[in-house]
């Protein structure tokens, strides 16, 4: 489903565990975003991870 197009980070299975250590099946899917990216001065749509897009903020505002 969501897939970050940068660290091709997606979701996750596993177990939810009860009290009672009854276990189901669940999924974790990654915070993916649609945002605009500009690289070398073209904007592009891309479907990144909130963790990337933080370090695209970071890089683009440092002096």
């Amino acid at each position: 489903m969501a897939r970050c197009e940068i660290c091709n980070k997606a979701g996750q299975s596993g177990n939810n565990v009860s009290h009672s250590k009854r276990h189901t099946r669940t999924r974790w899917f990654a915070n993916v975003q649609k945002t605009t990216i500009y690289t070398d001065g073209v904007p592009r749509k891309l479907n990144i991870c909130t963790r990337c897009l933080r370090t695209q903020y970071k890089a683009t505002t440092k002096s």
